[in-house]
C-alpha cells in the first residue's frame, strides 16, 4: 500500500480513531482497540506514547495511569520489566487480560496497513522518529504541533521527511510554517464558534488550493474546551448527525477525528459524504 495522505484525501474523507475503537473489555491505546478501529473504517489511528524510566517507548497516554491502570505511579518512573506486568482496567474497575504494548509492536503492527497519528511526539522526538525509521514507515505517519519556535525546531530536526501539521486557531499562526524546512501537508484547526474563520469554507478551499489539508476534531475530550464549536460526537450520537458530522463533511474537512468511527462511517456512507464525487 502506498501512502500519500493528500492523494488519501482526495479520494475521501478521512477518519481517524481516537487512540483506537475501545469499550467494554477493550482497552483503548491497545492493539485490540486499533485492530477494531480499522475493522470499522478507520484511514488512521491516532496512538500516544510514553517512555519507561529504562527508556522503553510504550504506547500509553502520560498521567492516565490511575484511571487507565488503577496504578498511582507515573510509567516514567518504573522500568519496563514492571510496566509489563501492568494490566488495563475496564470501566468496571475490574483488570482486563491487556497489557501496555510497545511503540515498536504497534509500528511493526500497522506497517503498510493505515496511516498513524503519533500524539505530542515532541516529547520524545529523537527516540520516537528513530522507531519510525526504523520500521521505514515516514510516509505512513503524521506528525502535528503548534506551529511554536520551539516545537517547529524539533519537527524539522527529528521528522523533516514525516507529514507535518499545523495545530492552530487562527490563520496567522501559519506564517511562522512558511519557508519551514517541513514537509507540511495542512492544518488542524481549533474553534470554539463554528462561525470562526478557521472553520469557514473561504479558509479550507484557500487551504486546498494550495494543496493543503485540513483537519477537524468531533471527538469531546474535555466539554468544557470546546474545540469544533459544538459540532461534535456527542451532538452526532444523540441525535443530530447532520448537525455535526454532515456539517463538518459539507464545510470540506479532509479529516475527522472521532470516538464513534463505525457510526460516523455508516452516516458518511449513508448520505453520500465519505468519497468524494
Amino acid at each position: 500500500m502506498e501512502f500519500d495522505l493528500c492523494a488519501s484525501a482526495r479520494q475521501k474523507m478521512l477518519l481517524v480513531a481516537h487512540r483506537g475503537v475501545w469499550g467494554g473489555n477493550i482497552p483503548c491505546n491497545t492493539i485490540p482497540a486499533f485492530e477494531r478501529a480499522l475493522d470499522e473504517g478507520a484511514d488512521m489511528i491516532e496512538i500516544d506514547v510514553d517512555r519507561t524510566a529504562d527508556g522503553k517507548l510504550v504506547i500509553f497516554h502520560p498521567g492516565m495511569e490511575v484511571p487507565f491502570l488503577g496504578f498511582s505511579e507515573r510509567i516514567g518512573r518504573m522500568p519496563w520489566e514492571f510496566v509489563r506486568q501492568l494490566r488495563y482496567i475496564n470501566i468496571d474497575n475490574v483488570p482486563t487480560q491487556f497489557g501496555v504494548c510497545t511503540l515498536d509492536e504497534v509500528l511493526e503492527r500497522f506497517k503498510g496497513r493505515c496511516y498513524i497519528n503519533v500524539d505530542k511526539f515532541w516529547t520524545y522526538p529523537r527516540e520516537i522518529s528513530e522507531a519510525i525509521r526504523a520500521h521505514g514507515m515516514q510516509d505512513q505517519i503524521l506528525v502535528k504541533a503548534p506551529p511554536k519556535e520551539d516545537l517547529l525546531g524539533i519537527v524539522e530536526t527529528y521528522c523533516a521527511d514525516m507529514p507535518y501539521m499545523a495545530i492552530i486557531r487562527d490563520e496567522a499562526e501559519l506564517e511562522r510554517v512558511r519557508g519551514r524546512k517541513l514537509r507540511f501537508v495542512g492544518s488542524e484547526v481549533l474553534f470554539t464558534d463554528d462561525t470562526a474563520h478557521v472553520a469557514s469554507r473561504e479558509f479550507i478551499d484557500a487551504c486546498h488550493a494550495r494543496g493543503e489539508l485540513v483537519w477537524c476534531n468531533s471527538i469531546v475530550y474535555n466539554y468544557r474546551s470546546v474545540i469544533a464549536g459544538g459540532r461534535n460526537d456527542d451532538r452526532a450520537v444523540m441525535g443530530d448527525a447532520e448537525g455535526s458530522w454532515g456539517w463538518i463533511a459539507d464545510r470540506g474537512f479532509d479529516l475527522m477525528q472521532t470516538d464513534w468511527v463505525l457510526a460516523a462511517a455508516t452516516f458518511l456512507r449513508d448520505t453520500n459524504r465519505r468519497y468524494r464525487k
